[in-house]
């Protein structure tokens, strides 16, 4: 859209003129039938993804120990997924813009059923890290097109606002309930941490096709000229990226020559990245579009959010499940507190945002997130329950005041052309600030585990404690501007 006035957290319902001038189609303000149909389709899909990536979390030990996979191994079970997820979410979030939203979002949410079936049939590790990363590239597609049908569907204002956190705090909150989804779902055999998961896409899939809205697929975006995917540039970034985190696993393990050659790799192809987009005739990403300054912000601090998320949630399964010995299901009930935010994401956080402003709210997430993890540090190995619960109340609280308002930030001021490119970008840094953590925590546990794995928790913790640090930093100085621009 353009010409639009964004008054996120109020009331205000500026008028909404389409790309070139012509009247817009009406948009839902209101959350009633038809929209809330749609609404609740496109939040039990960002649900279903939040669910995906945490059961695995849980299952982790259980499918080490059934297929002999050793720690460096492990954590690719998860970051298979995560490179494919967010590897490929840029293409997907242009594909959305280019080849129309409805028709990327059902056909990707067929391939992610499709094999997810297929990983609970893998009988080789070979086969399940396949079946996750194809996973992962089908929910690249998938999520960047429903975040951009909800901003095309629902006027810039309150009625979009609203959408977007009760979303977002929807798909934050499968984070946490798939810990508990995938200690139930482990109790009967890890494979059902992928059939469960086919059962939810299937009934989505069905309630998508008559509620997702049709529209014609754009051939220009708006902007005059057939256009074409970038997929050289979505190949490149998505090499890119994975030798970085490859540097990243292999630096405590492998020779520093090894890991300086894959580090120089990723560096280079980064480079061969910027060169195609300023090369390709449609880029998959508009240099000129990351000179936004508020949109990085948001993107930086959704990386760090996700990297000490993540992080920390791995340090935590293996201390509770491999060194205290409890069972995947005892381990999910006590991380059941993170689910705060399922409640209080739809209905708190938009009256705060409302009342004090979106990086506000963010950076009291930030600093939630930053509290959980060093609340955790004292570990021992005796520690009760009651002593890890501030920690685990707090990284709930992070979730509930940071996710949907990211979203929001990462949104506005943005034309209807580019909403799929701006929503991928964000679950790009989500995805990657994710794989970074993991693969960073990962390599820290490797190297002091001769240490004990009490110490070796405490030491890794530094990872997400710097995350949380780098994105606390982003908030401050988005509050300051926000602040100096109201004086």
């Amino acid at each position: 859209m353009i010409g639009v006035t964004v008054t996120t957290g109020t009331r205000s319902e500026p008028a909404v003129t389409a790309v070139g001038g012509s009247p817009a189609p009406p948009a839902e303000s209101r959350f009633g039938g038809r929209a809330l149909g749609l609404l609740a389709v496109l939040c039990g899909a960002a649900f279903l993804e939040g669910v995906d990536i945490a059961m695995f979390s849980v299952a982790l030990p259980v499918i080490r120990a059934e297929l002999g996979l050793a720690t460096g191994e492990l954590q690719w079970v998860v970051s298979a997924y995560i490179l494919g997820y967010g590897g490929f979410m840029l293409l997907g979030g242009r594909a959305a813009d280019l080849l129309g939203r409805r028709r990327v979002f059902l056909v990707a949410m067929a391939v992610f059923l499709a094999f997810s079936g297929l990983g609970g049939m893998a009988t080789e590790s070979w086969m399940l890290l396949t079946a996750r990363a194809v996973t992962g590239i089908a929910a690249a597609f998938m999520m960047p097109a429903g975040l951009s049908i909800i901003t095309t569907s629902f006027e810039e204002g309150h009625a979009r606002t609203r959408a977007l956190l009760i979303y977002a705090g929807i798909g934050a909150a499968g984070f946490s309930i798939g810990l508990v989804a995938g200690g139930l779902l482990t109790m009967l055999g890890w494979r059902w941490v992928f059939f469960a998961p086919v059962l939810v896409t299937a009934v989505l899939l069905a309630l998508a096709i008559p509620l997702v809205p049709r529209e014609p697929a754009p051939a220009d975006g708006g902007r005059g000229g057939r256009r074409r995917v970038d997929v050289a540039g979505a190949v490149t970034i998505t090499a890119a990226f994975l030798l970085l985190i490859t540097a990243v696993e292999q630096s405590t393990h492998a020779s520093p020559v090894v890991t300086t050659v894959i580090a120089a790799a990723s560096v280079g192809l980064f480079a061969a990245f910027v060169a195609i987009e300023r090369r390709a005739p449609e880029p998959l990403i508009p240099l000129g579009f990351l000179r936004r300054t508020p949109l990085l912000r948001a993107y930086l601090a959704a990386a760090s959010l996700a990297a000490g998320f993540i992080g920390f949630q791995f340090i935590v399964v293996l201390y509770l499940q491999e060194f205290r010995g409890w069972s995947a299901l005892e381990t999910s009930v006590a991380l059941l507190v993170l689910g705060i935010d399922a409640v209080l994401a739809p209905t708190l956080t938009p009256r705060l945002v409302a009342r004090f402003g979106l990086w506000p709210v963010i950076l009291g997430g930030l600093v939630a997130a930053a509290a959980s993890f060093l609340l955790f540090v004292p570990v021992g190995p005796d520690w009760t329950y009651a002593a890890m619960f501030p920690s685990f109340l707090a990284l709930g609280l992070a979730f509930t005041f940071a996710y949907g308002p990211l979203t929001v930030a990462a949104t506005a001021r943005v034309d209807d052309a580019d909403q799929g490119l701006s929503g991928g970008l964000l679950y790009t840094a989500f995805q990657f600030g994710a794989a970074i953590g993991l693969a960073a925590t990962s390599a820290v546990l490797m190297a002091v585990e001769g240490r004990g794995a009490v110490e070796a928790s405490r030491i890794a913790l530094v990872v997400p404690i710097a995350a949380s640090v780098i994105g606390i930093g982003v908030g401050v100085v988005a509050v300051g501007r926000r602040a100096r621009a109201r004086g």
